[in-house]
């Protein structure tokens, strides 16, 4: 999912930075500080971005920009909200594209356009989801872990493929014939390891630490059940 620099034209990679500045200053407007201000969240929230960054560093592909690896966005947005998960994601992101340039892999020319889809994108799509299981689903446990944990997760990685392949075919980066045929498949497939990993997790999380899960409120889910 990592675009390589000078694989979008320079209008793209500069137009990027608009949209992610506002973004950034909305979520350092609106982000729950308070909870980081607790040590032990912010060790949570810190330690899981440090986690992303070797989880973004695995990744496979055959040709720049068309590339796989595992996101965590439904995990990380679920256990902190989507503010402070996209502030995480911009750091996971330029933790993993300062490696890379070390390595002399990547720069930065296409941090921005890499964060709209990668560190925005996804968290935006689970905070939808969960919004959208809260007001027409029952408040379930059952609920909250197979239809907002596991279901979410997918369907959050088969959204960001089709994003990110949307962008390089109208940037003319690749036909959209190579694009369905060679890569977007390949994101049902991952989209069912993105569910297990994160449905799992959170399973665990709500039963021995919901404390770290922001969006779980036992007494919706839990209380007179």
């Amino acid at each position: 999912m990592n675009f390589p620099d000078a694989l979008f034209p320079q209008a793209w990679a500069l137009g990027a930075w608009l949209p992610l500045i506002a973004v950034w200053l909305w979520c350092l407007r609106t982000a729950e500080w308070r909870r980081l201000a607790d040590s032990s969240q912010f060790n949570v929230w810190l330690g899981t971005v440090v986690l992303l960054v070797l989880v973004w560093s695995m990744k496979a592909g055959v040709k720049p920009g068309l590339n796989l690896h595992l996101l965590g966005a439904t995990l990380f947005t679920l256990m902190f909200g989507r503010q402070l998960a996209i502030i995480g994601f911009s750091l996971v992101l330029a933790g993993v594209t300062l490696n890379g340039s070390l390595l002399g892999r990547e720069a930065w020319q296409a941090y921005a356009l890499n964060a709209m889809v990668l560190a925005i994108f996804p968290p935006l799509v689970v905070d939808r989801v969960r919004w959208a299981v809260d007001r027409y689903l029952p408040g379930n446990f059952f609920v909250y872990v197979f239809v907002t944990a596991f279901f979410g997760a997918a369907l959050t990685v088969m959204a960001t493929g089709a994003f990110s392949c949307g962008l390089m075919w109208l940037a003319d980066v690749y036909p959209f014939s190579v694009l369905a045929d060679d890569y977007l498949p390949y994101y049902f497939l991952l989209g069912f390891a993105e569910a297990w990993l994160n449905g799992a997790l959170i399973t665990l999380m709500v039963v021995y630490l919901p404390h770290w899960v922001g969006t779980f409120d036992d007494r919706r889910y839990l209380l007179h059940k």
